[in-house]
C-alpha cells in the first residue's frame, strides 16, 4: 500500500516500504532493542535481520491519512520489555508523524526474542 497526499503543488505518494525502512531505523536506535526479527513460519526460527532488510521485519497498514505499524524485534536481556516497548511505540510515532504528515494510528511490538549484548 501507498500512503498518498495532496498538497497545492500535486500529489506525494509514499511508498509502504519507504516508511517501513525508516521506521526501522528509528526503532533499532531505540534503547533495549538489538534488531529487527524475520521469524520463518514453517521452521518457527527468528532471524535478525541486517540493516538493508529492516522492512522485513515491519508491517505497514495504510487506510486513508492513517498508517499502522507492527514491529517484530529482538530485545536485550535484562531490560524492561514494557519500558522498552513504549519508548519504540512513542519515538517511532513521532518520527514517523513527522516524516510523512499522517497520523499514525496504531503501533504494535511483537518480540520475537531475547539476546545478551556484549
Amino acid at each position: 500500500m501507498k500512503y498518498r497526499m495532496s498538497t497545492k503543488m500535486g500529489d506525494i505518494v509514499v511508498d509502504s516500504d519507504v516508511i517501513a525502512t525508516y521506521a526501522g531505523t528509528i526503532a533499532v536506535e531505540c534503547f533495549g532493542i538489538v534488531g529487527m526479527a524475520s521469524v520463518n513460519m514453517r521452521d518457527g526460527i527468528v532471524n535478525l535481520l541486517k540493516k538493508d532488510h529492516y522492512a522485513n521485519g515491519i508491517r505497514v497498514t495504510v487506510e486513508e491519512d492513517k498508517i499502522s505499524l507492527e514491529f517484530h524485534v529482538v530485545v536485550a536481556y535484562g531490560v524492561s520489555i514494557q519500558a522498552v516497548s513504549n519508548n519504540l511505540i512513542e519515538t517511532v510515532k513521532y518520527k514517523v508523524q513527522d516524516f510523512t504528515g499522517a497520523t499514525v494510528d496504531k503501533v504494535d511490538v511483537f518480540v520475537e526474542g531475547i539476546r545478551v549484548i556484549d
